[in-house]
Parts: structure tokens; sequence; C-alpha cells
């Protein structure tokens, strides 16, 4: 009698089981509707138009044009090579830079640790306009900017700090040096309140001095986060736009101009819609292979 109520039930159960999986889908269906129309629809509107030559009125296929065009183009690997020198400038120093401070807030007090979580973080809520105004201030090449009164007050020459090419990457690096740290510091403090606090208790027994503890014990444990924030890091500063557009424009003789400024200048300025897309996916490509190779030779001693 028992097999047979079992056996009674188990229909049900499976009934239940597609009931369930139905309304799963339902719950998630806002979010595959959104992906497949922002994310995934034009990122095979870009494929496809990379091989034509765009117009709204009906395109012409043009096969590897856009690519070759890209590829002879010297303002292209310019382009190629700003982004590079303003990663290899901005990454690492912001990661130093992160990591000091979070290690630095570590022993502070709980109320104190938020308040310079906080001052820290301030920065990445305010509106990219209203920071690059400030920074417009800060390197006004006239008497009113605050870098040349600093340069003045030491007796060192001014600097048109946006205006020659010999300076204007060095400005958006220190832009980027001297703010926007508050994500990596909050991800980085988390990660070391997240450290069982027996390894420092038995490090302070044996008389391990503070700075010893940071190198033995906070950076090796840190690893997976460090690699995770250079992995996004790079991702980011490969797609830098929004400082080259509004500090310099690309400019002064496109010694700012990024492979982001460039996709974007060639798509919404001069219409060539089938470069930019060829552009960008070259771009995508640089990105995947970058992100494959840290993980590779940084990832192999990295515990998860």
């Amino acid at each position: 009698m028992k097999t047979v109520k079992e056996h009674a039930k188990r229909p049900r159960r499976a009934s239940l089981g597609r009931s369930d999986a139905v309304w799963g889908y339902l719950f998630i269906l806002p979010a595959i509707i959104l992906f497949l129309i922002f994310t995934a629809y034009p990122l095979i509107s870009a494929f496809t138009i990379s091989f034509q030559k765009y117009r709204p009125m009906g395109s012409e296929f043009v096969g590897l044009q856009n690519f070759k065009g890209t590829f002879d183009s010297s303002l292209f690997w310019k382009a190629i090579w700003n982004t590079v020198v303003y990663t290899v400038g901005s990454v690492p120093v912001s990661l130093i830079i992160s990591f000091s401070l979070a290690t630095l807030m570590s022993p502070l007090r709980r109320w104190a640790q938020t308040f310079f979580k906080a001052a820290y973080y301030l920065p990445v809520l305010a509106s990219g306009v209203t920071l690059s105004i400030v920074w417009l201030w800060i390197f006004n090449p006239l008497e009113g900017g605050l870098a040349n009164r600093l340069l003045a007050m030491f007796g060192m020459e001014t600097q048109n700090w946006l205006g020659t090419s010999k300076t204007a990457m060095l400005s958006l690096l220190i832009m980027t040096w001297l703010g926007n740290h508050g994500k990596n510091i909050i991800i980085y403090s988390a990660a070391i309140l997240g450290i069982d606090n027996s390894l420092f208790e038995a490090a302070d027994i044996e008389g391990a001095s503070y700075w010893t503890k940071v190198w033995r014990i906070i950076i090796p444990l840190l690893k997976p986060t460090t690699l995770f924030l250079l992995v996004t890091g790079i991702i980011a500063s490969f797609q830098v736009f929004q400082t080259a557009y509004l500090m310099t424009g690309g400019g002064p003789n496109n010694a700012t101009t990024t492979i982001g400024f460039l996709i974007f200048r060639n798509a919404f300025t001069y219409f060539d819609y089938g470069a930019a897309c060829a552009q960008a996916l070259i771009l995508t490509a640089i990105i995947v292979a970058l992100t494959a190779v840290q993980f590779k030779w940084l990832g192999s001693d990295v515990e998860y």
C-alpha cells in the first residue's frame, strides 16, 4: 500500500518541479531580455557592420576592407600606443596606492575606517563632468591654475599641462593617480578584514613587525583580490574614453587619443560606422587576449 502511494505522488512532485522551473524562468526573463537587447544584439550588429560600408538607407558589403584600413592607419597604432601607455602608467600605480591606503587603514578603529572609506569613495559617486571641470581648473596654464601655482612656489617653470604633447598624457595620469581609488580601497579593505585573525596573533607571538605581517601574511593572501583588480583595471583602462574626451579632446596632436576615443570619433564625428565597429572588435580581441594571459601567468599560484 505504501508503494502505491509513493507512485501516486511522483507525478505530482514532477509537475510541481516543472511549475517552479517556469516561474524561475519568468523571474529571470526581464534580465535575459535586457541582455539580448543591449548586449547580444549590439555585439552581433557590430560584427555585421564591420564588414560593411554602412549607410542608413542601404549598406555595401566590403569584406575585410575596414579591418585592412584600420591596420594600415598610423593613427590607429598611435591610439593603441597611447592606450598602452595610459594602462601601464595608471593601473599598477592605482593598485599600489589602493593597497597601501587599505593596509594603513586596517589597524584603525572601525569608525575611523568607515570615515576614510567614505572619503576616498566619494569621488567615485561624483559626475565625471564635474571632476573634469575641477581638473581643468587645476591644470589651467594661466596663473590661476593650482598645478602651476605649486610649481611657482618651488621656483619651477610653469607648464601648459593639457596644451602640449609633452605633458598632456602625464596630466591624465596625474588625474588618475590622485583620485578614483575608492572602489579598490573598499575591495582591499574587505579582503583584509576576511583574513583569519589567528594568523596575526601568531605573528605577534613570534615578534613580527607590522611590515613583516604585511609582507608575509596580507600580500600573499590578497593575491586573488589583486588579480581581480588587475584584470578589471586593465579592461577599464583599455576602454578609457571619458577622460580623454572631456580633458583634451584627444589632443594635442592626438597625444591623448586612446582607442576608445578613436572609435567614438570614427562613429559619431565621421560617421564611419564600419571602421568604428572593426576597431571595436579588434579592441575586444586585445582585451580577451590580455585577460587570458593574466589568468594563465598570474593566476597559476592563486588559490580561490
